[in-house]
C-alpha cells in the first residue's frame, strides 16, 4: 500500500438505531476517509430505508438489499461490491474512536504481503458498581476473541483466494473464526492493529443464552471443516459438550425410569441430573450480580441449555453436507483414516514436529518443485480451460514464501490426457500459462504428456521430471524438494535423489500417507518445512 490507506468499510445491518451513531463516528475524527461505506441491508422485511443511509453526508454511503440471509452472506455481498485493496468489516452497533481512521491508516500502511488481515482492538464497556451479568460477560469475550469481524480488515486478494465467508454459517457465531482459520491455513497472518473500537452491550431478552445454543450446530460444521483442534487454533472456549450430553442423558433416564416404574433408577438419575444442573447454575451465577432476577434466569436456563445444546448438535450433524460427513471425526476424537492421525504442524511450538520431519543442519534447499493438479490448482480431470483454473488454498502464499527465501520454484506435472488423446499439448500449455499469470512465472516447467502404458521415464513416479527440472535450474537433484498430493510425487523425488513432502487431499490414498516420509497439512506448511530444513 501507499502512505494513504485505500479501504472500504462493509457493515452488515438489520437496521439497528445504533447504525446512525456508527456512521457519525466514521464521518468525524481524523485520518483518511474510506473509499466508500457499504451497508448491506439484511432485514427480512424492510420497512423504509435504513437509518441515516438515505441522508446526504460527508461519507460516500450506499445501501445494498440482501433480505435476511445472515451475516456471512451479507459480508460477502458487501466486499464483492467494493474494489479497494482493503475491506474493513464493522458491526452496526460499534463506535470507532475519533482516532480510528488515522490509526487504521497506520495499521495498514506498509504491511508485507504475508499479512492478510488486521484486527482492531475492541473494548466492551461493562457496568460500574456491580458485577456483569452472564450476557454482559459473553459480550465482553469480544475483547479477547480472535478474528472478530466487529472490526477486522482483510486484503481483497486474500478474500478472493479463500472464497470469503462460508455462507453455511447462518448466524454471527463462528463464521469469522472459520474465515480466520482458512486465512491462516492459506499461509497468511492476521495481526493486531492499534485502532480502537467500542462495542456496547446491546439489549437482549431474558433467555438469550438459550437461543444462543443454536450455535452448537455451527460447532459441528467447524469440527468437520477444521478437525478436533479447531477450538485451540481459534482461541475458543473449551465448551461443555460432554457435560451437557451427560446432563441430558440423566434427565432422559429419569423420565424413562419413571415411565417404567423403576423408582430406584429414577431416583439415582434424578440426583445425578440435579447435581450436574446445580453445578452448572453455580458456575454461571457466582461471577454475576447475584440478584434474584439473575439467579432465577441462571437456574431456569441452566436446566434448559444442556438438552437444547444436544438437540442443536444433532441438528448440525443432520444438516452437515455429505462430503463433510466423510471427514468428520469419529466419537471420542478418534480419526476415521490416517489422514487425520496428525494435527496440523505448528512450527512455532517447541517439541511439535510433523511425522518423519527433523531438522537437517547439513542440508540447505535450493529449489521447490510443485506438483500442479491438487497441489497448486484444484484437480479438475481433463480440464483444458484456463478460465476454470482455481488456486488451491495457500498456493499463492506458499510460492511467494519460497521465492522470498531465494529458492527457485518449478512445476513437475503428469498430463496423461495428452497421451490418451483427450487434450493437446497446446491446451495444457494454456492452462500452465494461466498458472504463471496467477502466481508469477515459474523458473521451470516440466510436463510429461505420456499415457501410463507408454512406459516413459518421465512420468511420476519415475524420476525423469524431477531430474529434468533440476538440470534446467543447474542444480543437483539432492538440493530440490518435491511437494505433491499423491504418493507418486514423493516416489519420484526419492527416485531422483531429491526430497519429498506429501500434502494429502481427497485423492490421496491412506497407504500413501502412511508411506510418505514427511506429511504436511497444506502446501503452505510444506514450504515451512522446507525453509526450516525439516524434510
Amino acid at each position: 500500500m501507499s502512505g494513504t490507506a485505500d479501504y472500504s468499510v462493509v457493515v452488515p445491518t438489520v437496521g439497528r438505531p445504533s447504525l446512525v451513531r456508527l456512521l457519525e463516528a466514521l464521518a468525524s475524527g481524523c485520518g483518511p476517509a474510506p473509499v466508500e461505506v457499504v451497508l448491506v441491508d439484511d432485514r427480512s422485511s424492510p420497512e423504509g430505508p435504513l437509518p441515516a443511509s438515505h441522508q446526504d453526508g460527508p461519507l460516500p454511503v450506499r445501501a445494498i438489499p440482501l433480505g435476511g440471509r445472515g451475516p456471512a452472506a451479507a459480508r460477502n455481498r458487501g466486499w464483492k461490491a467494493t474494489s479497494s485493496p482493503w475491506v474493513v468489516f464493522l458491526d452496526d452497533d460499534v463506535v470507532p474512536t475519533p482516532e480510528w481512521k488515522a490509526d487504521l491508516a497506520a495499521d495498514l500502511a506498509g504491511l508485507p504481503w504475508e499479512v492478510g488481515g488486521s484486527q482492531g482492538r475492541i473494548r466492551v464497556p461493562l457496568p460500574e458498581g456491580r458485577r456483569p451479568t452472564d450476557w454482559e460477560r459473553n459480550t465482553a469475550g469480544l475483547m479477547t476473541a480472535r478474528w472478530a469481524t466487529a472490526d477486522l480488515a482483510y486484503r481483497r486478494e486474500v478474500l478472493e483466494e479463500v472464497g470469503g465467508f462460508d455462507e453455511r454459517f447462518p448466524r454471527a457465531f463462528r463464521e469469522d473464526a472459520d474465515l480466520g482459520l482458512r486465512v491462516g491455513e492459506a499461509g497468511y497472518l492476521i495481526v493486531q492493529g492499534s485502532r480502537r473500537t467500542v462495542h456496547p452491550v446491546r439489549p437482549a431478552g431474558r433467555w438469550v443464552s438459550i437461543r444462543a445454543q443454536a450455535g452448537n450446530a455451527d460447532d459441528v460444521l467447524m469440527a468437520a471443516r477444521h478437525g478436533p483442534w479447531w477450538r485451540q487454533a481459534a482461541g475458543a472456549e473449551p465448551g461443555r459438550n460432554g457435560r451437557h450430553l451427560l446432563t441430558t442423558y440423566a434427565a432422559g433416564l429419569t423420565v424413562a425410569a419413571l415411565a417404567g416404574r423403576h423408582r430406584r433408577t429414577a431416583s439415582g438419575a434424578a440426583l445425578g441430573w440435579l447435581a450436574l444442573t446445580a453445578a452448572f447454575t453455580l458456575s454461571r451465577t457466582a461471577p454475576g450480580p447475584r440478584t434474584a432476577d439473575e439467579i432465577l434466569i441462571m437456574a431456569v436456563s441452566s436446566a434448559v441449555i444442556p438438552p437444547a445444546a444436544v438437540a442443536h448438535r444433532l441438528r448440525g450433524r443432520w444438516l452437515l453436507p455429505a462430503h463433510l460427513r466423510d471427514t468428520e471425526r469419529a466419537p471420542l476424537g478418534r480419526p476415521r483414516s490416517p489422514l487425520a492421525l496428525q494435527p496440523p504442524p505448528v512450527l512455532s511450538r517447541p517439541g511439535m514436529r510433523p511425522r518423519g520431519a527433523k531438522v537437517d543442519p547439513r542440508w540447505a534447499p535450493a529449489a521447490v518443485l510443485f506438483d500442479r493438479d491438487g497441489t497448486l490448482i484444484e484437480d479438475l480431470p481433463g480440464n483444458t480451460d484456463p478460465d476454470r483454473v482455481t488456486l488451491m488454498p495457500g498456493a499463492r502464499a506458499a510460492v511467494r514464501r519460497a521465492r522470498s527465501a531465494g529458492l527457485a520454484v518449478g512445476v513437475v506435472t503428469n498430463q496423461s490426457a495428452v497421451g490418451r488423446g483427450r487434450a493437446t499439448l497446446k491446451q495444457v500449455q494454456a492452462v500452465n500459462r494461466r498458472l504463471d499469470e496467477l502466481l508469477g512465472p515459474f523458473d521451470t516447467w516440466q510436463v510429461c504428456p505420456h499415457a501410463p502404458a507408454d512406459g516413459c521415464g518421465c512420468r511420476k513416479p519415475a524420476p525423469g521430471l524431477v531430474k529434468a527440472a533440476a538440470a534446467a535450474l543447474g542444480l543437483d537433484p539432492g538440493l530440490c524438494v518435491v511437494i505433491g498430493d499423491i504418493g507418486s510425487d514423493v516416489e519420484a523425488a526419492t527416485a531422483a535423489g531429491a526430497r519429498g513432502v506429501l500434502v494429502p487431499t481427497r485423492a490421496t490414498r491412506p497407504r500413501e500417507v502412511v508411506a510418505a516420509p514427511v506429511v504436511a497439512a497444506n502446501v503452505g506448511r510444506a514450504v515451512d518445512l522446507v525453509l526450516a530444513r525439516m524434510c
